[in-house]
């Protein structure tokens, strides 16, 4: 029994390590795609990605990020006003919304909506062979399918993430201005002193890498999914479950290189100046 044990556990430890060189293999031969000489069909292969990526998830990333601000307001205003700082509410709002609420959610919703579709649809043409017929063809699934979903998803992610900062910042403003009651010119200045361009800019960098993040992994969930319809339904839930996992470990790690990098450059008393 206890052997039986073992064995399974190691078949499953051997099986993780194998299947993650895989995927860093994988996303080596992306990059070197990525960085080689394109022609202009390639180019021209994605701008409907693009249209897929960021005009359709335009509708989901508005709800969600209009909504957690409104929530961030209606949550933080008792504390506030139990201290007699409810004129400060715009700071903890919008500096939330802009470090880390905006491009975390904007990414999660990406990796729902857009994520799951990719591995669906690689994954449908690897059952179905098309993905061999290329090969056989001359063609390079990973230039053709790849590259361009992964250049639409890194220049995009930035852009939904800057929309659904503004969003969020909007929501927030409109609940505690329009119906709490905090005067407006408290709000903004409070939020002025604390928000400035580096915590702007952390947002949007980190942004870049989740939506690679999202692309590499559905479309190699897509490219290794197994065999019939369970197949690739078994892999967009894994290939979100992983983009969501990935997301929140480059987060933590960006949270932590650019509270480093912070106290580098401006020092400790920059932060008491806020």
């Amino acid at each position: 029994m206890a052997l039986d044990l073992i064995e399974s556990v190691g078949r499953r430890t051997t099986g993780v390590v194998v299947t993650f060189g895989d995927f860093w293999r994988f996303v080596g031969r992306t990059v070197l795609i990525l960085f080689a000489p394109l022609r202009m069909r390639h180019v021209r292969a994605v701008l409907p990605q693009m249209y897929e990526v960021g005009v359709r998830s335009v509708p989901v990333v508005a709800v969600t990020g209009a909504f957690i601000g409104m929530v961030l307001a209606v949550e933080s205003f008792t504390q506030f006003k139990a201290i007699g700082q409810e004129s400060r509410l715009g700071s903890i709002i919008n500096l939330s919304v802009v470090k880390q609420i905006g491009p975390v959610l904007a990414a999660v919703m990406l990796a729902g909506r857009i994520g799951g579709a990719l591995t669906a649809e690689l994954g449908t043409m690897n059952v179905t062979e098309q993905l061999d017929a290329l090969r056989v063809m001359g063609s390079d699934p990973i230039r053709v399918l790849v590259v361009p979903r992964l250049v639409a998803c890194v220049l995009l992610t930035p852009v939904l993430t800057i929309y659904s900062d503004f969003l969020g910042v909007t929501g927030g403003w409109f609940i505690s201005v329009q119906t709490l009651g905090i005067p407006d010119e408290a709000y903004w200045l409070a939020s002025a002193r604390s928000v400035d361009i580096w915590e702007i800019n952390e947002g949007l960098v980190k942004s870049f890498f989740f939506g690679g993040a999202i692309a590499l992994i559905s479309c190699y969930k897509g490219f290794t999914c197994g065999a019939g319809a369970s197949g690739v339904g078994r892999a967009c839930t894994e290939s979100f479950v992983a983009s969501f996992i990935a997301i929140i470990i480059l987060n933590f790690f960006f949270a932590q290189v650019a509270k480093d990098w912070y106290l580098t450059i401006y020092g400790v008393q920059s932060i008491f100046a806020q």
